[in-house]
């Protein structure tokens, strides 16, 4: 599950990167294009708060995961 919320991390930074791009681009001048530089500049900030916190809820899945390993590997060790 860590591998599946790091890759979705990593696309919601691409996403972000390519919203602050945007913003400094005269995208926003021409005519019927969407919105304007502030709103592309907060919908990027808003896409990389909200992949840095899938990005640490990927990383705690992924330690919670191996201790979870290593706890039933020393309960095997114990046992025998």
């Amino acid at each position: 599950m860590g591998r599946n919320l790091y890759i979705l991390a990593a696309s919601l930074t691409l996403f972000a990167l390519i919203s602050c791009g945007l913003a400094y681009t005269n995208v926003g001048q021409q005519p019927s294009s969407p919105g304007d530089a502030s709103m592309w500049r907060t919908m990027g900030l808003a896409l990389f708060f909200v992949a840095l916190v899938i990005a640490l809820v990927g990383i705690l899945s992924t330690l919670f995961e191996q201790a979870e390993r290593r706890a039933e590997e020393a309960r095997r060790r114990r046992r025998s």
